[in-house]
């Protein structure tokens, strides 16, 4: 299983490296949205400057279109998986 999720996150990395990067608009939709969920501006801008270097310009509207209550396209299940685990690890509280 872990040799999955290293495998999905280097290919998530190699993929994103070759694609558009997210735009600024896309950063700020995505800490709007997050803070109409969350209310937690600490964790927000965390997870919108980790979604900048996790995922690319595409990826970007699948995650926003997830937190405003849509679903990940089947083929896109695993990356979006891969790419929350990831996004919490970066931004875990500091309990």
């Amino acid at each position: 299983m872990r040799a999955v999720l290293a495998a999905g996150i280097l290919l998530a990395s190699t993929l994103s490296a070759l694609a558009a990067p997210p735009t600024a608009a896309q950063k700020n939709e995505f800490y709007a949205v997050c803070m109409g969920i969350a209310q937690d501006a600490s964790l927000c801008g965390c997870k919108a400057d980790a979604a900048m270097t996790l995922i690319d310009e595409r990826f970007m509207g699948v995650v926003i279109a997830s937190m405003k209550g849509g679903s990940p396209q089947p083929a896109d299940y695993d990356a979006y998986n891969t790419y929350v685990a990831k996004s919490n690890q970066v931004c875990k509280p500091n309990y």
